[in-house]
């Protein structure tokens, strides 16, 4: 058991080798390049596809606001018509639509 725990530790190591000769060693990278590169370039994407996506929808709503013709609807709100059944008038009314009773 030992060995294994053993060998673990010599496998997890940094290789300790130097740099091959035909390679060049980089210049070390500013900080606030790096964050500007890394923060900023994602946030920019972002914003980008934000105003992709938003800006048809603000320049429509402009558009439908200037007096279209069409009335406003209400999903689900309150309305009143003549096609609509009456509410029931009392326990033993059939008016009203489907009954649930068990």
């Amino acid at each position: 058991m030992l060995s294994i725990a053993l060998s673990g530790v010599v496998l997890a190591s940094p290789a300790h080798a130097n740099v091959p000769e035909g390679w060049s060693n980089p210049a070390d990278v500013d900080p606030v390049h790096a964050i500007l590169l890394l923060v900023g370039g994602p946030l920019a994407l972002f914003i980008l596809i934000a105003l992709l996506v938003y800006l048809p929808a603000m320049a429509r709503r402009d558009r439908d606001s200037a007096g279209s013709g069409r009335d406003a609807e209400w999903f689900g709100g309150p309305r009143k018509s003549n096609d609509e059944l009456a509410a029931p008038d009392t326990e033993e009314s059939q008016a009203g639509g489907a009954s649930g009773k068990w």
